[in-house]
């Protein structure tokens, strides 16, 4: 593992309402980790997820990304991410292909085959030149899930990334992620399921200042 952390948090300080959800929180994330952020209902998983993502700056302290604040080097910072929140970020006029040729085109090429080849991962064969407006929310999910498959960025930041796939679909997701740290890529989520990836998952509990 490199010495050098791919994220570092400093002092990270947030309130909503009045109410504080972490003060003083402070972490490294290293290249090849997946780091899950775990705590009871409301305690601000979410909330750091979106700091983390670069879409919310409502909170304190400092936050780098390979040793740059990721407030000064935006366009550096979200051409290495990847995040998927808990909008699916779908265009509706779109077929599930479209979407992804669309998504694609913004960061890495990939051929018509391996983008079929991901929606038939996220369970969508039959449904790939359906217009997404024509689709249940969960399929939406399933679109944006596929991004995952397709997806070069090192850094992924996953909000319930679970949600609304089967157990065959939760298996595969839990083996491209593990070979994601394993070659190198950084995960960090936020989920309602038991991992099963393997040694190396590392936890934040928000609420309890614990950090395993």
């Amino acid at each position: 593992m490199n010495d050098k952390p791919l994220i570092e948090a400093k002092s990270l300080f947030c309130e909503r309402d009045d109410r504080v959800l972490f003060e003083s929180l402070s972490f490294d994330i290293h290249a090849g980790e997946m780091v899950q952020i775990e705590g009871p209902n409301g305690s601000g998983k979410t909330t750091l997820l979106r700091i983390l993502s670069g879409l919310s700056e409502a909170y304190e302290g400092e936050i780098y990304f390979n040793g740059e604040d990721i407030a000064s080097a935006r366009a550096e910072y979200f051409s290495n991410l990847l995040y998927l929140g808990h909008k699916p970020g779908v265009k509706a006029v779109l077929t599930p292909v479209e979407n992804l040729v669309s998504y694609t085109a913004c960061r890495v090429n990939r051929s018509g085959a391996e983008i079929e080849a991901a929606l038939a991962k996220v369970g969508l064969n039959g449904y790939e030149d359906v217009p997404c407006h024509s689709l249940s929310a969960g399929q939406h999910r399933r679109v944006a899930l596929a991004r995952l498959y397709l997806s070069d960025a090192p850094l992924w930041i996953l909000d319930e990334a679970f949600t609304a796939i089967d157990k065959a679909g939760v298996k595969t997701l839990e083996q491209l992620m593990a070979q994601r740290v394993a070659e190198g890529g950084t995960i960090i989520l936020t989920t309602h399921h038991e991992l099963s990836v393997g040694g190396g998952l590392r936890k934040i509990t928000l609420g309890t200042g614990a950090i395993a």
